[in-house]
């Protein structure tokens, strides 16, 4: 007989989560936890597979954010393999990653929180949907999904597809870009820039709207970590790893990927399946930290474009060098948007993209390696070790939402304890928890669905424990 497995609970993988709300013997809020109920196991059902599918594999993690996975896994190939890959190669992954960048970023911005921040928190549940939201502003919707679209097109034009494409393996790229491809993506850049400044437009002028929200979604000192390039430029690919903390000052700079275990540690508790990563330095769990789009224009000194620095310049006056509050990051993925579309429009004209020498041919020269990259929701770790056959023997992976995991169960806190007084809530202080959950963009089915439905459970307990109040979804 095979081994036995059994997970206790049994949930539904497609995601759910709970938030418990415990009430002092006022009514007020004393503790708060954010649980995530779901189970995958890829790091267990790897072991075993040639390192060569990991890429392929480890992208059906996700089918938002499947070319994260991607790349971060071919690059942890290329340290297994220990090559340098082809520059063309190295060019069309971060080409591939922008794109990746902008499909995941309009989606969280338009679809998601969309209806939040246009139609309001506080309005009808049964309109606060991505369809309320066409039929207030069709304009504003149809810009949300041709920025997306453009994101997918650069994906497929790579990759063949635009989910779960096979493209980049250890040591390179399976295949260039076409010139019509590079003309078409070309052709669109002016038109995508457009909507992106529109956008940001738009939400800046709900500023003074949101101002108790503003004050209420995570704004509390944590560190930042995020991949920065030369000279502290905003990267996405390619870069080493720094560290600040609440006051901009530089904790870790120049962190090869290899080393992430020397800083950063991972705990768990036994009501969540969702890790909590923290830096080892401050111990757990003072050791939080925050990853994802407000990280990385926390920790870069600068974006490398010239509309997004102007963007970068204009919030940190309005809100300080070092910003804390969660419910920036929507005007962070946006300034990441036009950064990406900037540096596109950069790439596009590289002609080592239409290259054909994409493949660095080696075989296994390392045992261990790890592969970093930048996805939309935060640093992606993918660490491997094989055997001297190249089968793998033992897989880490630390997810952008995990590493947030702290910080969203420290929000969730914040903002029942400002809404919920003497045990009383409504719907629209439920929608502002679910909120803060979804300014992170958390990669979780449970999360956000595109008609505002959140699957979460909100319950009330009294100081002695017992059930006041459920809510559900």
């Amino acid at each position: 007989m095979g081994q036995r497995i059994v997970i206790d609970p049994v949930t539904r993988i497609e995601g759910h989560a709970k938030i418990s709300i415990h009430l002092d013997e006022a009514g007020d809020v004393a503790e708060t936890r954010f649980h995530v109920t779901e189970f995958r196991g890829f790091e267990r059902f790897c072991i075993g597979r040639p390192f060569w599918e990991m890429p392929g594999i480890t992208a059906r993690i996700c089918g938002i954010c499947p070319v994260s996975h991607l790349l971060a896994s071919a690059r942890a190939g290329d340290g297994l393999l220990a090559v340098q890959i082809p520059p063309a190669a190295e060019k069309l992954r971060r080409l591939m990653n922008l794109g990746q960048i902008i499909q995941s970023h309009a989606l969280s911005f338009f679809h998601l929180s969309g209806p939040d921040l246009m139609l309001g928190f506080d309005s009808d549940p049964a309109q606060r949907n991505v369809f309320g939201l066409i039929a207030a502003d069709p304009n504003l919707a149809r810009n949300g999904i041709r920025l997306r679209q453009f994101g997918q097109e650069v994906i497929e034009l790579l990759g063949g597809r635009k989910i779960h494409p096979a493209w980049a393996v250890p040591g390179g790229v399976r295949n260039g870009l076409s010139q019509s491809g590079r003309d078409q993506i070309r052709a669109k850049l002016p038109e995508m820039l457009t909507i992106a400044l529109d956008a940001i437009g738009r939400l800046k002028q709900l500023t003074e709207r949101y101002q108790r929200e503003i004050a209420t979604f995570g704004v509390f000192p944590s560190l930042y970590l995020g991949m920065v390039g030369p000279g502290g430029r905003w990267m996405h690919y390619g870069g080493k790893l720094r560290v600040i903390d609440h006051t901009g000052k530089i904790l870790i700079d120049e962190l090869d990927p290899i080393d992430y275990r020397d800083v950063i540690g991972e705990a768990v508790e036994p009501w969540s399946y969702l890790k909590f990563p923290y830096i080892r330095a401050l111990g757990y769990p003072g050791g939080m930290y925050r990853v994802g789009p407000l990280a990385r224009i926390n920790v870069c000194t600068t974006m490398g474009a010239t509309r997004a620095d102007t963007e970068l310049r204009e919030l940190r006056e309005q809100a300080g060098p070092v910003i804390e509050g969660s419910f920036y990051y929507h005007h962070a993925r946006l300034i990441e948007i036009i950064a990406a579309l900037e540096r596109m429009e950069m790439l596009i004209e590289d002609d080592d993209l239409l290259s054909n020498e994409l493949r660095a041919d080696a075989g296994v020269n390392r045992r261990e390696a790890v592969g970093v990259s930048e996805a939309p929701r935060g640093t992606l770790f993918h660490h491997y070790k094989v055997d001297d056959k190249g089968l793998i023997t033992d897989v880490n992976l630390i997810i952008a939402t995990g590493q947030n995991n702290l910080a969203i169960n420290r929000t969730v806190g914040q903002i029942a304890q400002s809404y919920i007084r003497n045990g009383q809530f409504d719907q629209g202080i439920l929608n502002r928890i679910e909120a803060g959950v979804r300014a992170y963009d958390p990669c979780l089915s449970c999360s956000t669905h595109a008609v505002g439905q959140m699957a979460m459970e909100v319950e009330l307990y009294d100081a002695q424990g017992e059930l006041l109040d459920r809510v559900s979804r």
